[in-house]
């Protein structure tokens, strides 16, 4: 057994060592032009110029990012498969666990890519403070109404969870397609949303919308004016995300050779002046850092879904 186990090794650090011979494929769990899919396309000719290889960029989107999940979960554990999970993956994780793909386990993690907080934005008919807000539902329950991107989105557990700690009632309000609430949120038809920072910056600074509260630790530098949840009396913690994971079995030495090329990568300054113009922190941390950090996700809106019994559709 032991001379097995020795044979083993060498190999893999043998393989580890002429890593990568051939293209890495990068799987993107959403479409063409899907904010996901460009900051992949920002990183992948960086990252080919450091491996030495050509990294392709291949969209796999479908059921909640769990189809590009799949797809990779059962790939070689080569270093050749790349899966950018998102926080969806996390929180189905929570939900509706899938044995093949869970994050940290049949998935591990290499680094995070990106980080962005969601803005709570509301029609400018409605109050412009959280207090206000708050207020307003209390005295009008399942008045107020919020749009999320459904069952299992990060704007679904944002908005439950806002409703859990003000002790409010907001009817939700699904929608299926990226960007589908924003008519009806300037016509008035929701009242309520939280999207990304790049998504509302410009209709927020126009008047179209009110910036009510940012759902993270610090204020964004391209909305200066809004306050965090927290300051605001509500410590809210609403964070898009996104990072790189691989099948679980690959070699660590491979695990970290693309930590370290893709942390080089997202220490450019023009990658880190494109995130911060978009309110996004790029990341780079390292595998036991995103683990602990992919964990503290699932168990934070797992207690969501628990609390505000959300059921798997």
């Amino acid at each position: 057994m032991r001379w097995l186990l020795a044979l083993l090794f060498v190999c893999s650090s043998a393989g580890a060592q002429t890593y990568p011979s051939k293209p890495v494929r990068w799987i993107v769990p959403t479409g063409p032009g899907s904010a996901v899919d460009v900051n992949a396309r920002r990183i992948t000719p960086k990252l080919s110029e450091a491996l030495g290889q050509p990294v392709i960029v291949e969209n796999r989107p479908g059921a909640n990012s769990m189809i590009a999940a799949r797809e990779a979960a059962r790939s070689p554990a080569d270093g050749y498969t790349l899966f950018q999970a998102v926080v969806n993956n996390a929180i189905n994780d929570a939900l509706a666990p899938d044995a093949c793909c869970v994050l940290t386990d049949k998935l591990v993690p290499v680094t995070r890519l990106y980080t962005t907080p969601l803005v709570m934005v509301v029609h400018p008919s409605l109050p412009g403070t959280m207090k206000e807000y708050v207020e307003l539902a209390k005295s009008k329950p399942n008045t107020l109404t919020y749009a999320s991107g459904g069952t299992g989105a990060i704007t679904q557990m944002v908005g439950e969870l806002l409703k859990l700690t003000a002790g409010i009632q907001v009817r939700e309000i699904p929608y299926k397609a990226i960007g589908a609430e924003l008519p009806d949120l300037t016509g008035g038809h929701v009242s309520t949303a939280f999207l990304s920072p790049v998504v509302i910056r410009d209709m927020v600074r126009s008047g179209k919308l009110r910036g009510v509260a940012v759902a993270a630790k610090q204020r964004l530098a391209i909305l200066p004016d809004v306050p965090t949840m927290a300051e605001a009396g509500y410590p809210i913690e609403g964070l898009g995300w996104n990072g790189i994971f691989v099948p679980a079995g690959t070699p660590r030495p491979i695990i970290d050779r693309l930590q370290k090329d893709i942390a080089a990568v997202l220490q450019h300054k023009e990658i880190q002046d494109d995130a911060a113009s978009l309110g996004t922190t790029a990341g780079g941390d390292k595998p036991e850092e995103f683990a602990a950090f992919v964990r503290s996700e699932v168990q934070k809106w797992g207690k969501v879904i628990k609390d505000a019994n959300i059921k798997a559709q």
